[in-house]
């Protein structure tokens, strides 16, 4: 089969909202995440330096701020934030539900 196709809500969410679908997807070299966040959500500050994997974080819907290494940097429906692997990051999701 040339591709792979998977629904995120048909995925069991890790935590909070939080569906992982690299293995769904059986990808060997790509991530791909989806969160469907409550208001106020707040994520965990973390790295992907020892894996050398970059994130990209797209805001379908909703308001959030992603802090990258000590910035703050504000998001809104349709924006895409790319991340290094040595960057820090962490979410914080804004007053409204947020994917």
């Amino acid at each position: 089969m040339s591709y792979t196709k998977v629904n995120y809500r048909d995925v069991d969410p890790v935590g909070d909202g939080l569906h992982f679908l690299r293995d769904a997807l059986d990808c060997e070299e790509l991530g791909v995440s989806v969160l469907d966040a409550e208001p106020g959500w707040e994520g965990m500050e973390h790295d992907h330096d020892d894996e050398g994997e970059e994130e990209v974080y797209l805001l379908v819907d909703g308001e959030a701020t992603v802090t990258v290494d000590g910035e703050d940097v504000e998001m809104t429906a349709g924006d895409a934030l790319r991340i290094p692997p040595g960057a820090t990051r962490a979410i914080e999701n804004g007053e409204t539900a947020s994917t």
